[in-house]
């Protein structure tokens, strides 16, 4: 993997530094994590109920989806470093409020604010393909998507410890922390990496439709929304089965819960390193089998009376392996689509992704119950994962249509 030229760690007159990337990519996915082993306490503390509470997540999601749209466009606009320093400010402030809020209403409408976090993960990718051609950029979002892996193995042991030993308000203590780093690193080191596109905001907002004909962008997003689905579709229901149907404690549920993220980080090392010999549509439909395999074999283990946390969580790592294998290749796919518009492929397709995470994590917790058990989980994440594998089939399909090999 080479780097671009002139690139200076620390130095903001060259481009970002990969680190740099890795660790506003891992912003907001360690917002959405840390805290989940909590929820059955922070519930106790608001006095609600679960229900309500898990909105946390699927509220974070939603608004997650809608910034994404906003953030590419706007970034096009003024440029991805003025962008992610405003959005990381906001973050801030936001984390403070939920600390201090008086009552679950309060808390959600901060939870919801906590979002703008999305700024780094959608203008780390739009940043790579700035800087990048689509195979090698498909490489590179591999290794920089590893932020968005490493987060949700570490933060749910850290947050259940944490959250155990000194309250659910101390792991949104490390988030104010965390994005004070991560403001400074991006004010030392990222380089703006965006051509002024010299066009009106409004102007930028009226591409979409660019985007939104092309066939192949829909299926670039849509498999990369369903193949992530499952994931989105364990963060909605894993605390629940985790807590009620398994009677795991905060800290050991954070532990389990960071299953899929050591199988995301191998897939996400393989897309790395293979997307540019095999191609990243290959990668795509090994991922989908490898996850919608994975649930079937859960599904036979359960019903065969195997239904342990182990085999369950255990499984889940299968299912992170799936989803590092699709996820890069599938963001590197619908950014190369019209190059020009990177900044707005990227929030839209990620809008995408998590406008159906939030459904989906929705879905589960509203599902899920003490009679159903985890079915209603597993179903849901081989769905999606079959519906990922079709997805990309319609992509092969029109890049033949086109004399296409590759993105171009």
């Amino acid at each position: 993997m080479s780097q671009p030229k002139r690139l200076r760690f620390l130095d903001s007159s060259t481009p970002p530094h990969i680190a740099t990337l890795i660790f506003l990519s891992a912003l907001a996915p360690i917002a959405m994590n840390i805290f989940l082993p909590s929820l059955p306490q922070m519930t106790a503390y608001f006095g609600t109920d679960y229900g309500i509470m898990q909105l946390s997540v699927a509220l974070y999601l939603l608004v997650n989806a809608i910034l994404q749209a906003l953030i590419g466009p706007v970034s096009d606009k003024y440029g991805r470093r003025p962008v992610i320093l405003w959005g990381i400010v906001l973050f801030i402030l936001a984390t403070i409020g939920c600390i201090f809020a008086p009552t679950v209403e309060v808390f959600l409408a901060f939870r919801m604010a906590q979002a703008v976090a999305t700024v780094g993960m959608v203008l780390s990718r739009a940043a790579v393909r700035d800087m990048y051609p689509a195979d090698q950029a498909a490489s590179v979002i591999g290794y920089v998507t590893m932020g968005f892996a490493i987060a949700p193995m570490i933060t749910p042991v850290i947050g259940g410890a944490v959250g155990e030993m000194f309250g659910w308000k101390a792991n949104f203590l490390l988030l104010i922390g965390f994005g004070i780093l991560c403001y400074f690193l991006t004010r030392a080191d990222f380089g703006e990496t965006a051509r002024s596109s010299g066009k009106t905001l409004g102007q930028q907002f009226r591409e979409y439709p660019e985007l939104l004909t092309s066939p192949r962008f829909w299926g670039y997003s849509l498999a990369t929304a369903l193949s992530s689905g499952a994931f989105f579709s364990y963060l909605g229901g894993a605390p629940f089965i985790g807590a009620t149907y398994f009677g795991l404690e905060p800290g050991l549920l954070g532990l389990f819960m960071g299953a899929p993220a050591i199988g995301y980080i191998v897939g996400n090392f393989l897309s790395g390193t293979f997307s540019m010999r095999i191609g990243i549509n290959n990668m795509m439909i090994a991922g989908c089998i490898v996850t919608g395999v994975t649930m079937i074999l859960l599904l036979a283990l359960f019903s065969l009376g195997f239904d342990s946390h182990f085999v369950f969580f255990g499984l889940m790592i299968s299912v992170g392996l799936g989803n590092g294998m699709t996820m890069p290749n599938g963001m590197a796919g619908s950014l190369s689509v019209r190059p020009h518009l990177a900044g707005t492929a990227s929030g839209l397709s990620g809008a995408i992704m998590l406008g159906g995470g939030a459904a989906l994590s929705a879905l589960a917790g509203a599902l899920l119950t003490e009679k159903t058990g985890p079915y209603p989980l597993i179903w849901m994440m081989l769905i999606t994962a079959v519906l990922g594998f079709f997805s990309v089939l319609v992509v092969i399909f029109r890049e033949r249509q086109l004399g296409l090999s590759s993105p171009q």
